[in-house]
């Protein structure tokens, strides 16, 4: 065997540096893309719960709206029927109060657990998510 000449080892080592250099150099653009992809992602999960939150506000609002309006006509459909104005819109807030009782006591079950279950499947990503369905 011979052993290897001088100027060999020293290219192989340029050639060594020179690719640890460019290996560094993509592991850098890689890690930037992955924050890219993250803020991307981020904000795209933020967009989705942001006009979510702001679908169910404009939503309640106007239930609010419809249920006074209701209250209101079931009140004066009620008022011949039990002989007095008064006593019919006392009837119809004690439901309305008991409504709210319902949904306080049931609120766990209503209003915490969906909620919970739909910020966890926003921001917790499926790996088979972004896969399409084979045929």
């Amino acid at each position: 065997m011979q052993p290897q000449s001088n100027s060999a080892i020293m290219f192989s080592t340029d050639q060594s540096i020179e690719s640890l250099q460019q290996l560094f150099v993509e592991v850098k653009k890689y890690l930037s893309l992955q924050k890219q992809y993250t803020q991307l992602e981020i904000a795209e999960k933020l967009t989705v719960l942001l006009s979510t939150l702001i679908l169910i506000l404009i939503v309640i609002i106007l239930s609010m709206v419809a249920l006074f309006y209701l209250s209101f006509t079931i009140a004066y459909l009620l008022a011949p029927v039990l002989g007095s104005l008064l006593l019919s819109f006392a009837l119809i807030t004690c439901f309305i109060v008991l409504l709210a009782i319902v949904v306080v006591r049931f609120r766990k079950s209503l209003i915490i657990n969906p909620m919970a279950r739909f910020i966890a499947n926003l921001f917790i990503s499926n790996p088979n998510k972004n896969e399409q369905p084979r045929q």
